[in-house]
Formats: C-alpha cells, structure tokens, sequence
C-alpha cells in the first residue's frame, strides 16, 4: 500500500545522503540545498524567499 505524499507551502522535506555525513533540504517552492548541519538547514527553510 502506498501513502500519498503530503504537498502545499508548508511542506519541507530533509533527506540524507547516502554514502556522506550531509542532508539535503527540499523547499516547498523545490529550491534544494546541501547541509552538513541541520541548525542552518532549518534556518534556511524556514527563512523562505530568502536564501533561495
């Protein structure tokens, strides 16, 4: 069984990177950005339009 996947502005989705010690962020508005910590990587997302 598969779940929908969740959508709208407020989504934001983090996943690792295989193979390395990074996280990649995924904004609602589909800008990416490699972290290798998550304090600047929620900064990031949650600071949207800037830095984008």
């Amino acid at each position: 069984m598969t779940r929908p996947m969740l959508t709208g502005d407020r989504v934001y989705r983090i996943h690792w990177v295989l193979g390395t010690d990074r996280l990649r962020a995924v904004c609602h508005c589909g800008a990416e950005r490699e972290f290798d910590d998550p304090v600047p990587l929620w900064e990031w997302l949650l600071a949207h339009p800037e830095g984008h």
